[in-house]
């Protein structure tokens, strides 16, 4: 069945799991052919917490743009101990796409577009292919931006599903999860870092604002294209 075809059917069988219990369902029905994608940044505890109870051998995949803050690298380090997860898979761009693309390292200051295609989509979009996976899950919420408000359970991309099990979760909800589970808090946070990416592209949330303002500000940009480019990568 093709992956539209798929989604409906998801949704008729598991439209009313969310969490833990989704995320169990999932790795049930694709067994070795998903994985879970983190940036391992400000609210990725819960759902990686949430995976782990599902089984501590869901597939992670963590995308390493060689820009990334020194505090998510150590974040992502200790949570990996404190969860038990025992398939966390690095990916990132090869020596060969940077020095094809961004020799100089400064691309994010000519093209953010192109800078984020060459460090995060085609790394994953290989990465996806590679593994021959048939589905991935993300961490996406509706209330995170306007662009997420509509955002479902199950969509269909490049052949794929994507699933996003905390789609309907709210702020409060993730805070009360992050207590409950006692789980460590990204240590940028606390300073007003509310979303965050490369460091190169990140800057603090003002109070009140919309928590991925602090991405790629001051420009239209709102997307790193992971969500938005998969399946055209290449």
């Amino acid at each position: 069945m093709d992956a539209a075809t798929r989604v409906r059917d998801l949704t008729d069988r598991y439209g009313t799991l969310e969490g833990a219990p989704l995320l169990a369902a999932m790795h049930g029905v694709f067994g070795g052919r998903i994985a879970l994608l983190s940036s391992f940044g400000a609210e990725s505890a819960v759902l990686l917490a949430l995976a782990a109870e599902a089984t501590p051998d869901f597939p992670v995949l963590f995308v390493n743009t060689g820009k990334l803050f020194g505090e998510t690298l150590r974040y992502r380090d200790q949570l990996v101990r404190r969860l038990g997860l025992r398939d966390v898979r690095e990916i990132g761009p090869t020596a060969d796409d940077l020095a094809n693309g961004d020799k100089d390292g400064m691309l994010f200051k000519r093209d953010y577009d192109a800078c984020c295609r060459l460090r995060k989509t085609v790394p994953l979009d290989r990465a996806l292919a590679a593994a021959g996976l048939d589905a991935w899950v993300t961490g996406r919420k509706r209330f995170q931006a306007a662009t997420r408000a509509a955002l479902p359970l199950f969509e269909a991309e490049a052949g794929r599903i994507k699933v996003n099990p905390l789609a309907n979760w709210d702020k409060d909800r993730l805070e009360e999860e992050f207590i409950r589970r006692d789980l460590p808090r990204h240590p940028l946070e606390a300073d007003g870092f509310l979303s965050i990416g490369c460091y190169t592209c990140t800057e603090r949330v003002a109070p009140g604002a919309d928590p991925r303002s602090g991405r790629w500000a001051g420009s239209a940009k709102t997307e790193c294209g992971i969500h938005t480019m998969i399946g055209t990568a290449r």
